[in-house]
């Protein structure tokens, strides 16, 4: 029986060639699967121009025949500014507002040629549901809007009238979506607590995930070898946050260990692998006189990255007590390669309590110097004496990208179908 096909136009700012974003997995994966299930995606995203960083190897991933219009935008710091400054009102709800100015020309452009049955956006980009919201507005096509964060938080976005603009377009956003997803549990509960008079049948779940195949492509250029043999390698891979993934207590507990003689820069190496704040990594390393345990590199690609998860003896995990109902992105393709995960979030957190779920052995505060201590010692030991275990491939599989974009064809099914 062949399948009814239905087409939904998607507003994604994080789309390749955008590199340095994991944003961009959870718009690519969908777009790659969303097919298979019955729905035909149509992308609208933004001139490269505005991407601080690009890289072509995601790029070859997008199927040749998803139709993507890449939108006139500019980013206000860059393009904008003389002398380092541009005027705020430029700038609100984000650097990218003038994205709106192209994308709403394009986008009916877009809806008059293909007649989608939804319209779908994913924040955080806020200019990317404002689209979505115009869109909807002048079309009457029913509209989905993704929130892979909260939007407007006690203290964030800390101008007020930046803050005042996100709560704006929060507000719209539960009026007039039929849905609202979320990638978290916390986060799915905090809006429904904040919109108490909103049917919570509204407020959907679709977490983020792993893509089996590009862990596939990435295992079969996998080489034989550790990393470094001879010397345990703890990997964090992606962003260091300085507020949000602090690292002080870490680095407070590696200086300890390494005065006490407990470690050494000829058994352990600590790898952060595209962490963007490098210089947050240098001053605390000086601070702690832990450099030599240190090491700071560049990104690479997509895959190769995936490879060194899997060749690495360790994953780190770092969640601060201030995203407490957020989940990084990175976490499910930790769970996919395999190897064992040291958790430093709050065990009661979003993050945390995935990592239990998952069999993690060692989760702990990452504020909290001595249990990250006490929690990095343990961890050594058990990757010393090889007490590891993979979280069960039942529990794994229902993390990929494939079982999401099912929840999210279902879930665009229900709403074009005004369910």
């Amino acid at each position: 029986m062949s399948i009814e096909r239905r087409r939904v136009l998607m507003v994604a700012f994080h789309f390749p060639p955008m590199a340095g974003s994991s944003g961009i997995q959870r718009s690519l994966r969908f777009v790659q699967h969303l097919p298979s299930q019955g729905w035909d995606p149509i992308v609208l995203s933004a001139h490269p121009r505005v991407y601080d960083r690009t890289a072509d190897d995601l790029l070859a991933q997008v199927p040749t025949n998803v139709p993507v219009h890449r939108a006139f935008a500019l980013d206000t710091a860059r393009h904008l500014s003389i002398g380092g400054r541009y005027p705020g009102a430029l700038a609100r709800p984000d650097r990218w507002s003038s994205w709106l100015v192209g994308a709403i020309p394009s986008g009916l452009a877009l809806i008059r040629r293909y007649r989608p049955d939804v319209i779908w956006s994913t924040y955080p980009i806020a200019t990317a549901h404002r689209i979505a919201l115009t869109l909807h507005k002048l079309s009457g096509i029913p509209l989905v809007l993704d929130f892979r964060d909260p939007m407007a938080q006690e203290g964030y976005p800390a101008d007020p009238r930046t803050w005042r603009s996100f709560a704006q377009i929060e507000r719209e956003a539960v009026r007039f979506a039929s849905k609202l997803v979320f990638v978290t549990p916390g986060c799915q509960r905090l809006y429904r607590e904040r919109y108490p008079q909103t049917d919570s049948g509204r407020f959907a779940l679709i977490e983020n995930g792993f893509d089996e195949e590009a862990f596939l492509d990435a295992e079969r250029d996998r080489p034989s070898e550790a990393l470094n043999p001879g010397r345990l390698t703890i990997l964090h891979s992606g962003i260091v946050y300085p507020s949000e993934r602090d690292p002080s207590a870490l680095f407070g507990a590696l200086g300890r260990m390494l005065s006490a003689g407990r470690i050494d820069a000829t058994t352990l190496r600590i790898r952060f692998r595209a962490p963007l704040h490098s210089d947050l990594l240098e001053r605390l390393a000086a601070q702690t006189g832990t450099r030599s345990l240190i090491e700071i590199l560049p990104a690479v690609p997509y895959r190769e990255a995936l490879r060194e998860m899997m060749c690495s003896d360790s994953l780190l995990v770092m969640q601060g007590a201030n995203c407490h109902d957020q989940i990084p992105a990175k976490l499910y393709e930790y769970f996919r390669a395999k190897r064992p995960i040291l958790g430093l979030a709050d065990p009661t957190g979003d993050t945390g309590v995935c990592m239990l779920h998952g069999g993690v052995r060692q989760v702990v505060p990452l504020e909290d110097t001595v249990r990250v201590e006490d929690a990095l010692e343990r961890h050594i030991a058990d990757l010393r004496s090889d007490a590891f275990t993979a979280s069960p491939p039942a529990h794994i599989a229902t993390m990929s990208r494939r079982a999401r974009s099912q929840a999210l064809a279902d879930l665009l099914t229900h709403v074009a179908r005004g369910d």
